[in-house]
């Protein structure tokens, strides 16, 4: 089981992600990861191996400052517990996070491996970053690309997306894995599970099955 948590707020989001990570732990955990766009329009990330307190105490020396984010605690289905392996992943200006698992992975990669994208983890997830950045660089808007991408993958999955040109929206999208969207006032949220908001808001929309949704502040 994996964990997902993002914000779109007007304050910092880093010890938003951190806390829901930190709430969400009990599913397992073999590595954390968060990932930011800041006030420059700057896309960073810091991935750790281990418990969540590993990632908050690297994003002491690697802060990650921003209104809008994503994070993850990760525990393995396609590769070995490491930093390379952590979520989220990154293509360029994309970044994502993803629970459940994508059946067509590797046809999917080799497809992406011909256009030139290079992989540097052994994940199912990383595909989706990738084919979402080609759908992008082809001119598609960022919930276009998504949706275009949705369509080809076969699983189960439940995931977010930032894009550094877009740096008030999050995509999220569900089919067959659990996510919630958390309202708030003049900032929205996402997880994979209700406590994982509930320092922040109590009020929840529940995404069914093939549902997504553009989350902005």
């Amino acid at each position: 089981m994996c964990g997902i948590v993002g914000a779109v707020a007007e304050r910092d989001v880093a010890p938003i992600l951190l806390e829901g990570l930190r709430r969400l732990e009990y599913r397992g955990y073999d590595s954390a990861g968060a990932a930011v766009i800041d006030e420059q329009g700057t896309l960073a990330r810091c991935r750790r191996v281990g418990k969540v307190q590993e990632l908050a105490d690297g994003m002491v020396g690697e802060p990650l400052p921003g209104h809008i984010g994503i994070a993850h605690t990760r525990w393995a289905t396609h590769g070995v517990p490491s930093e390379a392996n952590a979520h989220p992943h990154q293509s360029d200006r994309v970044a994502v996070v993803h629970n459940g698992i994508i059946e067509n992975h590797e046809a999917l990669r080799s497809e992406l491996q011909g256009q030139g994208y290079t992989f540097t983890s052994e994940t199912d997830t990383e595909v989706i970053a990738h084919l979402t950045h080609s759908y992008l660089d082809a001119g598609q808007p960022l919930e276009q690309a998504v949706r275009a991408v949705i369509e080809r993958l076969e699983g189960a999955y439940a995931l977010a997306v930032i894009d550094r040109d877009n740096p008030d929206l999050l995509f999220t999208a569900r089919k067959g894995s659990p996510l919630v969207v958390g309202v708030g006032i003049g900032e929205h949220f996402v997880a994979s599970d209700v406590a994982a908001l509930l320092p922040v808001t109590r009020e929840f929309i529940f995404l069914e099955e093939g549902d997504f949704a553009l989350v902005r502040r």
